[in-house]
């Protein structure tokens, strides 16, 4: 039985996830209050040369699971390397992102373990007792509650994207070590044939610093343009989102809603333009470190939440913002 704690790197792509060094950061954290050591878990195709992106981060160790079956990501071809190792190393703790793969992939990983999940958590710490305590909100956000699993092996938990600080990176060499990934055709039994891509290439909402979402208040499609350019003003990190009003009105697609039944994100500011604020939406961005709402009803619920509240017509705020977020860029 050990001490150890273990993250699994998300990647896509051939990039890793901003999620992974988070995880490294927290884990380091943990490991050390535990007395053991951190290491990291990818999985995947062709994926060794990642090993150095993560280098630094404060891992001992690396092991490195490739098979040309995992090409394309699958939950049960991923399990299966994951599930093999942990049983095989017995960590204290394992750790993933409560990204949209992690919340398909963590599930059956801890199932397949036989043990608990802590999912969507915004803090994690290891109590006198070096029981993993995960902090993560309920009740559409409304409470936040600490949770553990004491009896647990291993206590698991996906932690929420931008809740914690990608770490510095240091001069540490970590042990990669490869692990020979066998799987036979019934261990995946879904197979992904293709993958299609939508056109141009956006940053996941939950992993952007910075939101600029539109609701109903936007008036139809079109007037989204008006937002595709105060987030490209603000820069790389920056996209678009949209409410679930806005979603069902065909204003925007399906894969930017945030919300209960869309994404949860948890970006340093997020501006929310005629946006109403119902329980199911606020739910999903209600953690946002700054909130910013624009819209005519001085009495929307979005106000609540909103550290800084601009009562006025989007259509005119929206593009003077634009023009000062450009001046202010160009005297960096």
């Amino acid at each position: 039985m050990s001490n150890d704690v273990w993250i699994v790197a998300e990647h896509k792509d051939g990039e890793l996830k901003k999620v992974s060094l988070e995880l490294l950061g927290v884990g380091k954290k943990l490991a050390e209050r535990l007395g053991g050591s951190l290491a990291a878990l990818l999985v995947g195709h062709q994926v060794e040369a990642l090993a150095a992106e993560l280098d630094g981060y404060g891992a001992q160790k690396i092991y490195v699971c490739e098979s040309e079956a995992l090409a394309n990501y699958s939950n049960e071809g991923y399990t299966k390397p994951i599930a093999e190792l942990a049983k095989a190393h017995d960590p204290a703790v394992l750790l993933g992102g409560a990204t949209a793969l992690g919340k398909d992939l963590f599930p059956r990983v801890a199932a397949r373990l036989q043990t608990g999940l802590a999912s969507d958590c915004t803090s994690l710490d290891i109590n006198d007792e070096g029981v993993l305590v995960a902090e993560r909100p309920m009740f559409a956000g409304k409470v936040m509650v600490d949770t553990s699993t004491p009896e647990a092996r291993p206590q698991m938990a996906a932690l929420r994207p931008n809740v914690m600080p990608v770490p510095e990176k240091g001069e540490v060499e970590a042990e990669v070590e490869k692990v020979a990934v066998e799987l036979k055709p019934q261990d995946i039994r879904a197979v992904i044939k293709e993958v299609v891509k939508t056109a141009g290439e956006k940053i996941d909402l939950t992993e952007a610093s910075i939101i600029v979402a539109g609701g109903r208040g936007m008036a139809n499609k079109e007037n989204f343009k008006i937002l595709e350019e105060l987030a490209s003003a603000f820069g790389e990190g920056a996209a678009v989102g949209a409410s679930r009003s806005a979603v069902d009105s065909e204003f925007a697609p399906h894969d930017i809603q945030v919300g209960q039944t869309g994404k949860v994100v948890n970006p340093n500011l997020y501006v929310a333009c005629g946006i109403s604020g119902s329980i199911q939406h606020l739910a999903g961005m209600r953690t946002s470190k700054f909130i910013v709402a624009i819209n005519k009803d001085s009495e929307a619920p979005i106000f609540e939440v909103a550290d800084y509240g601009i009562v006025d017509d989007l259509f005119k705020v929206v593009p003077l913002l634009t023009e000062e977020v450009k001046k202010l860029k160009a005297q960096e």
